[in-house]
């Protein structure tokens, strides 16, 4: 692929295998493509569509198996708006399509720091590392995540990491985990676990987990507890031979919602603010 001259940017966008948009409008395997409908006005139609160096909403690729990515060098100098995490250009040079682990692995090459959508990424200690949608991030101790909807992120020791709806998130000792509604987050000791509603949060000993409603969170010795309605809290404590569960559920026996808990000499409590 040549070089980018001033100006000019690559464009992602994915196309049914026949190269069709969802409009009907078909685009070439290769060379230029231009819009019959350019209206030059910064909103959606009246042009041809993608993502701007592969940034931006990703749920608007609709991708799947069987659809083609396609990469296009577009001049921004003229005919061309960015809004509401997209692009739009009267014309463009498609310059690639293929798969979008090809395309993205493109991408990467020329914007390294960008939050590319569907990018999968591995970092070293002290990385910092931000994925798009469904994108898996792997970082080192120290590190700093952040991955959008269905992303997988594993962070290692004293990791931050922020991930989106339904993500799965592992970190290590006294990582920060912070996942939306449905997201699965694991942390090590001393951990701090935020998630929304219907998470699973599992954190070590010491451990601080606040779920949303219809959580399951499970904690190990001096942890706090913290779930929505119906949640369900559990306390993983060795007794000096072996590891017992103890179980509780928002709403039963006096155990409030949105409450921060603890379980100490076989008792749960209620934390007390300072």
């Amino acid at each position: 692929m040549r070089k980018l001259r001033k100006n000019e940017i690559l464009v992602l966008r994915a196309n049914s295998k026949d190269n069709t948009s969802y409009k009907g409008f078909v685009y070439p395997s290769s060379g230029i493509v231009t819009a019959p409908d350019w209206d030059n006005q910064p909103e959606c139609g009246g042009g041809l569509h993608g993502l701007p160096r592969g940034c931006g909403d990703g749920c608007l690729l609709e991708w799947e198996d069987g659809k083609l990515a396609m990469l296009l060098i577009v001049d921004t100098s003229s005919n061309y708006f960015e809004f509401e995490q997209k692009c739009k250009f009267s014309s463009g040079e498609v310059v690639f399509t293929g798969t979008m682990f090809d395309v993205v692995t493109i991408l990467q090459k020329h914007y390294p720091d960008a939050p590319i959508v569907y990018a999968r990424k591995q970092g070293g200690y002290r990385s910092t590392l931000t994925g798009g949608y469904r994108s898996t991030l792997t970082g080192g101790d120290r590190s700093t995540l952040t991955g959008g909807d269905f992303s997988t992120l594993t962070g290692g020791h004293s990791s931050t990491l922020t991930g989106g709806h339904r993500s799965t998130l592992t970190g290590g000792y006294s990582s920060t985990l912070t996942g939306g509604d449905f997201s699965t987050l694991t942390g090590g000791h001393s951990s701090t676990l935020t998630g929304g509603d219907r998470s699973t949060l599992t954190g070590g000993h010491s451990s601080t987990l606040t779920g949303g409603d219809f959580s399951t969170l499970t904690g190990g010795d001096f942890s706090t507890l913290t779930g929505g309605d119906f949640s369900t809290l559990t306390w993983k404590v060795w007794d000096g031979n072996y590891y017992r569960l103890h179980t509780f559920y928002v709403g039963e026996n006096g155990i409030n919602p949105n409450t921060p808990y603890k379980f100490e000499d076989g008792e749960i409590s209620e934390v007390e603010n300072d």
